[in-house]
């Protein structure tokens, strides 16, 4: 039983805050709304996206882009749209430019250094 619980807990737990009467009648344009809503970081939580959050904020968010949807503004237009409120932050997948390109690459770099690191330790110890 205990293993059940944890089981269901972590992985799982796919719970949305996404209140009844949020939804769009149109399902079509509901599924729009809601990959939209994942892909957008709750400005609260920071760790999660609209969708699965809580928060007042996210609510209120959530009710503006099915807005949106509904009007027929497209995805691209959502997305600048929130980026140029609340800025690059808000995206939960940013995109890739000059303004970020050392937070792409920099892993990528300690990765390699660290390997290289490692590599001449293990040299100088096999020669001792």
């Amino acid at each position: 039983m205990f293993f059940t619980l944890v089981f269901s807990i972590f992985f799982l737990n796919e719970a949305y805050s996404v209140d009844p009467e949020e939804f769009l009648q149109n399902s079509k344009l509901e599924l729009r709304a809601r990959n939209i809503t994942k892909n957008i970081r709750c400005l609260v939580c920071q760790n999660q996206s609209i969708d699965e959050s809580s928060a007042p904020l996210a609510k209120d968010l959530r009710l503006l882009i099915r807005e949106k949807v509904e009007e027929g503004h497209p995805d691209s237009e959502i997305y600048k749209f929130l980026e140029e409120r609340y800025g690059e932050f808000i995206l939960l997948k940013p995109s890739f430019n000059m303004s970020n390109f050392a937070l792409w690459i920099l892993p990528f770099l300690f990765l390699f250094f660290g390997i290289y690191v490692i590599f001449l330790h293990n040299k100088k110890s096999k020669n001792f």
